[in-house]
C-alpha cells in the first residue's frame, strides 16, 4: 500500500495560499486518478484507489501544518505502511517558484509540517516532493507562506504542480529512485 500526502491548512482562508501547495497538488492527483479525497478518518481527508494492483491512499491532513505528522502516523500505523511507501508533497521556500525536487530522505529544512512528520515517524527516510514557492527577502516568513501567489508566480507554479502530481502518481508503480531520475530534471 502507498500513502500520498499533500500538506496544507484546512480552513478556507488558507485555500490557494503558498503553504497549501501540497493540498493543491493533491487536488490535481485526485482529478487525474478520479479519486475524491472526501472521507474523514485519522483527522484527515482521504481517498482510496488501486493502481495496477497496488492500493493507494490519498491524504490531506486536517490537523493544520504544524501537526501533520499526527494524522499521517495514525494512518500508517492502522494500515501498516512503511516509511518507504509514504510520499509527502509540500511547499519549499528554498526552491524557486516553478521548480520541484524529489528526495528519498532529508531534514525538514525549517518546514514545520515536515518537522512534525519526522518527529512522529522517528525517521527522515521517506520520499518527498518539494514544490518551490520562492521567498521574499523583505517579507515575514509566516506572512509570505500564508499569502497568495502573484500572477507571475502562479504562471510558474501551475506546470510545476502538474509535474509534482505526475511524479506522485508514478510513485504508485515505480521505485522512487526511478521517479527521481525521471522528474528531477
Amino acid at each position: 500500500m502507498k500513502l500520498i500526502v499533500g500538506l496544507g491548512n484546512p480552513d478556507e482562508k488558507y485555500d490557494q495560499t503558498r503553504h497549501n501547495t501540497g493540498f493543491m497538488v493533491m487536488d490535481l492527483i485526485s482529478g487525474e486518478m478520479n479519486t475524491p479525497i472526501t472521507q474523514k478518518k485519522f483527522n484527515a481527508l482521504l481517498g482510496s484507489t488501486t493502481v495496477k494492483g497496488e492500493k493507494v491512499l490519498l491524504m490531506k491532513p486536517l490537523t493544520y501544518m504544524n501537526l501533520s505528522g499526527d494524522a499521517i502516523v495514525a494512518a500508517m500505523n492502522y494500515y501498516h505502511i512503511e516509511p518507504k511507501d509514504l510520499c509527502v508533497i509540500y511547499d519549499d521556500m528554498d526552491l524557486p517558484c516553478g521548480k520541484i525536487r524529489l528526495r528519498e530522505q532529508g531534514s525538514a529544512g525549517g518546514h514545520n509540517g515536515m518537522k512534525s512528520i519526522i518527529a512522529n515517524l522517528h525517521t527522515d527516510a521517506f520520499p518527498r516532493i518539494r514544490v518551490g514557492i520562492d521567498k521574499h527577502e523583505f517579507a515575514d516568513t509566516v506572512d509570505y507562506v500564508l499569502g497568495r501567489f502573484t500572477k507571475e508566480q502562479r504562471e510558474l507554479l501551475d506546470p510545476a504542480m502538474e509535474k509534482a502530481a505526475k511524479a506522485a502518481i508514478a510513485f504508485c508503480t515505480m521505485k522512487f529512485q526511478d521517479v527521481m531520475n525521471r522528474y528531477n530534471r
